[in-house]
């Protein structure tokens, strides 16, 4: 008596790819070394908007009562698994790679992801050295996946808190100067942190050394730093939702900077602070103690980023740029 075995996902993908190329039942019974019956069948059960492979791995799945994993969509779809794994060698976060793909993929739902499907696939759905691999391309490297907190409770955690999308549309084109990204960089076992302020257009970069990350600590440093800039270049400030800009309101009665604050989990929103923070790091590895690094030295990386030529800048300096636009204005 034949002993039945069913048709394994890389025979269906194969299936779908000789339906494509017009194969007919026989042909393809005859490449995938299977009965004409079970391709026929397969194909049949499978067919009603055309067979997808995708789609009859889900129905086996489903008929069989097995609990799929959010993360397994990724691993049934070789084309998206490959086109996450190659942003995330080129150390893009998932939220970029999930972003990017509703950006550019916005009809195919195939290729849509949600960033939590993505940190699923590398956390419960890779093993062994690809795990590894993966993991070490993401900023925090962490080796356990901690459940993130709900939104409301981050929201909840600053009063008055002005969302990015009352932002005026004429800083996410850059056109005007003026408009900054702030963040918090940790040091060795989050003891210790520094501040960066980056404005959009320019890409001029302040570090800021910081005691604590107190909030009126935060404010009254930031504020230092900005205050010798000339007042058209202090228009506002997109920072996260730590805590340590819940003083927001004192920060824009001192320097007449409005702050708004980018959406929970949204990193790409400050993308232009994301990138030099990552620059900054080069300097500054992960388990640098900031409390043992002096002033001075901030101000000589500082310096080296400030006269750093970008390919965004045609090749000038950030600080050559933001000292045109200021001689222009004056």
């Amino acid at each position: 008596m034949r002993t039945y075995k069913r048709l394994s996902y890389e025979d269906q993908v194969k299936i779908e790819t000789y339906l494509t190329l017009g194969k007919e039942k026989a042909e393809i019974s005859r490449l995938l070394n299977r009965p004409k019956s079970t391709i026929g069948r397969e194909i049949g059960r499978n067919s009603t908007l055309g067979y997808k492979a995708n789609d009859a791995e889900y129905i086996l799945g489903f008929m069989s009562k097995k609990k799929h994993h959010k993360g397994n969509k990724i691993k049934r779809n070789p084309l998206l698994e490959y086109y996450i794994i190659l942003r995330l060698r080129q150390r893009w976060s998932p939220e970029e790679i999930s972003n990017r793909l509703k950006q550019r993929q916005g009809k195919n739902n195939r290729m849509q992801i949600s960033h939590e499907s993505i940190y699923t696939y590398i956390y419960t759905i890779a093993k062994g050295a690809l795990k590894k691999e993966l993991i070490s391309y993401l900023f925090q490297q962490k080796s356990r996946r901690k459940k993130p907190e709900s939104n409301v409770e981050i929201l909840s955690k600053i009063t008055d808190r002005v969302d990015i999308s009352e932002r005026s549309p004429d800083v996410e084109g850059r056109l005007i100067p003026g408009h900054w990204e702030s963040d918090l960089i940790a040091g060795k076992n989050n003891k210790s942190f520094i501040g960066t302020i980056v404005e959009r257009t320019t890409r001029a970069t302040l570090i800021v050394k910081l005691e604590n990350k107190k909030a009126s600590t935060v404010r009254k440093a930031f504020a230092e730093s900005l205050q010798t800039l000339p007042q058209q270049m202090l228009l506002s400030m997109t920072h996260d939702n730590g805590t340590e800009m819940s003083e927001h309101k004192l920060f824009t009665r001192d320097t007449k900077i409005k702050v708004y604050f980018a959406h929970p989990y949204c990193s790409y929103e400050r993308g232009t602070n994301e990138n030099t923070n990552g620059l900054i790091r080069a300097f500054f590895p992960k388990g640098t103690d900031f409390n043992s690094i002096p002033s001075g030295k901030l101000r000589e990386v500082q310096d080296l980023m400030n006269n750093r030529p970008r390919k965004c800048l045609g090749w000038l300096t950030p600080k050559e740029v933001f000292d045109d636009y200021i001689l222009k204005k004056c």
